[in-house]
């Protein structure tokens, strides 16, 4: 590879003289800590090779000098002031299996229209649990709008560079072209994470607001040390589905956001590991999975069963209950 550099702490990664740039939607950056739902905008929004500094980026001289919005609008509750939503024994519990929903909204109610919204609402136990609002002065709301973006990036004085780049329509047209989905599980050679789930910039005070991300100690997350004490951490991704507002999951008569917005919708059921306070993050780039069945057996691909689980242990015929893990089993 043209101009490569090994890193100096992981034999394999590196940095080369070229690298690609595009369009990125997260719909799940996250731990059991802390998550963050993020799109960053590009323009154009297709992949385009980039040479050296041009790339921006943390291996960059100028971090924003790429097509791409290397910070995005993100929404990660603890961030947004609620300290109390999402981690072990939260209002959302990571300590057990839960349902991450993404809707998509246009100005005109049709998969044809522009994306003006992103909207985040959880699955767990049944019971629908719409997203943190922010609590941060100046900053209302509790989806990726326009309004919030800008009002978020003054807030906490951060380059808007996801306006720069064309903010929800550059995301809008992007996700019309179609956008690769990619699962993953990782960590942080660059900042161990820090980002997602500390104070970041660790050198910053955690009262200014958009400092504090999550509650893990700025000492924590070194991949080397992660990769030692806890080598099999692990996420389980199922019953990924998508389709139109509202069609993903069982809503339970919960309100669900505008029916007059509608576009598409993604859900996703996760489990993670918890056997550490600082985990390895799971990554969802495009799309997220479904909820228990209402009644007392479980539908195909349902969860039937795992430690802390409470749903339906009876699967529709002619599905078996399935053991997968400890924390697991699926309707198969």
């Amino acid at each position: 590879m043209a101009g490569w550099t090994p890193s100096s702490n992981n034999a394999n990664t590196g940095i080369g003289s070229h690298g690609s740039c595009c369009a990125e939607m997260d719909i799940w950056e996250a731990n059991s800590i802390s998550a963050a739902l993020t799109p960053h905008s590009a323009n154009p929004v297709g992949q385009t090779m980039c040479t050296g500094d041009a790339c921006g980026g943390a291996a960059s001289s100028n971090r924003y000098a790429g097509t791409t919005d290397p910070d995005g609008c993100d929404f990660n509750s603890y961030r947004m002031g609620n300290t109390t939503f999402y981690g072990p024994g939260k209002t959302v519990d990571t300590t057990k299996p839960f349902t991450v929903v993404t809707q998509f909204l246009t100005d005109t109610g049709t998969a044809s229209g522009t994306m003006n919204e992103i909207k985040r609402f959880y699955v767990q136990n049944g019971v629908v649990i719409p997203n943190s609002m922010s609590n941060i002065a100046g900053v209302t709301g509790n989806s990726i709008t326009t309004a919030f973006c800008n009002a978020q990036k003054t807030a906490f004085g951060d380059t808007n560079d996801f306006a720069t780049h064309g903010g929800l329509g550059s995301m809008s047209t992007a996700m019309k072209g179609g956008m690769v989905l990619v699962l993953s599980l990782w960590d942080d050679y660059a900042v161990d994470l820090l980002w997602l789930d500390s104070d970041y910039p660790t050198t910053a005070n955690p009262a200014t607001p958009g400092i504090a991300r999550g509650t893990c100690s700025t000492s924590s997350g070194v991949p080397a040390t992660l990769e030692a004490s806890v080598p099999n951490a692990y996420v389980v991704y199922s019953n990924i589905k998508v389709g139109p507002i509202g069609s993903t999951f069982n809503s339970g008569g919960t309100g669900t956001g505008s029916g007059s917005s509608s576009s598409s919708a993604a859900a996703s059921t996760l489990k993670t590991s918890t056997t550490s306070t600082k985990k390895t993050t799971s990554t969802s780039s495009v799309a997220s999975s479904t909820t228990s069945a209402s009644g007392a057996t479980q539908t195909h691909y349902g969860q039937c069963g795992g430690t802390g689980y409470t749903g339906p242990t009876v699967c529709a015929s002619p599905y078996k209950c399935t053991y997968s893990n400890p924390y697991y089993s699926q309707c198969l």
